[in-house]
């Protein structure tokens, strides 16, 4: 799940941070869709363009301690004390 876009964002880490550090990156496949001063924004576009746990959003920073690992997937839990 999603192995694609961190793997772009890794091999191009350096390239990235040149033009977004700072940024967090709605990455889908092997492309940057675009950057976002804030997670929630990234996220709220991820979401409305191509669906939950279809996206990664990486925070652009050098380094590994920057990679993120948050997941969104559409999952329904049925409560047990309800009827």
């Amino acid at each position: 799940m999603l192995e694609e876009e961190f793997h772009y964002y890794k091999e191009h880490q350096t390239e990235l941070v040149q033009k977004y550090l700072g940024k967090h990156l709605l990455i889908v496949g092997d492309k940057v869709i675009d950057a976002y001063d804030a997670y929630i924004a990234a996220y709220d576009a991820g979401k409305e363009k191509f669906g939950s746990g279809n996206f990664l959003i990486q925070l652009c920073e050098p380094g590994q301690q920057s990679y993120t690992k948050r997941f969104h997937a559409r999952i329904t839990f049925k409560n047990p004390h309800v009827a």
